[in-house]
């Protein structure tokens, strides 16, 4: 399993109250900025100071980058359908981002394991990003494409990927059985539904 894989294993870390940032020791709180290292892909707590250092492409070196904090949503977004069919993706949920140290798209989706990788077809994730004019913008491994089956076709979040990270974590430590059980359904239902009222709404084309 690779180090990014690896990190997909647990949820992103959230410090307590009374904590120390991870790059500089200073105290924080509940509320703090993460930072990822883009090779192991580690998420980091830090306190205001270490995060602004980090929140341009570049700043502090090539290593780290600052993870933002921006939420939008398509309740209906059309070119999930076609994502599905060709990644052969066998769950309701998965997750995009470009990868710079590896210089392309990458897809996963949250497994009871962690999180699983699909191979991306060629072209997908220009298609993806033609979907929706809100989603051109997205950031470099710091930002990813959240995409939910719903009954009725598809929604899609732009996140931080710390949250994705949230997500695979969620799902490794509620899941029972072959079909996940009510408390794994109920937690990823509760999931999406605080996504949506955090999000601003945003539509297609």
């Amino acid at each position: 399993m690779t180090g990014g894989l690896r990190r997909f294993r647990t949820p992103a870390p959230r410090a307590a109250p009374g904590e120390k940032c991870e790059m500089c020791a200073e105290p924080i709180g509940a509320e703090h900025g993460h930072v990822i290292d883009l090779e192991s892909r580690t998420i980091l707590c830090t306190c205001r100071g270490c995060y602004l250092l980090f929140t341009h492409r570049g700043s502090g070196g090539k290593r780290h980058r600052a993870v933002p904090d921006r939420f939008r949503h398509a309740p209906r977004f059309g070119p999930g359908t076609a994502l599905w069919e060709t990644a052969g993706i066998p769950v309701k949920t998965a997750f995009l981002f470009r990868n710079s140290v590896q210089d392309r798209p990458v897809a996963f989706y949250p497994s009871p394991a962690g999180a699983t990788e699909s191979l991306l077809p060629l072209g997908t994730w220009d298609e993806l990003l033609a979907g929706t004019a809100a989603f051109a913008d997205i950031a470099d491994d710091v930002e990813a494409l959240l995409l939910n089956q719903l009954d009725l076709g598809f929604e899609c979040f732009l996140v931080p990927i710390d949250v994705c990270y949230e997500l695979v974590g969620l799902v490794r430590t509620t899941w029972r059985g072959f079909d996940g059980g009510t408390e794994a359904h109920e937690a990823i239902d509760g999931f999406f539904a605080r996504l949506r009222e955090r999000s601003e709404v945003v539509t297609d084309g």
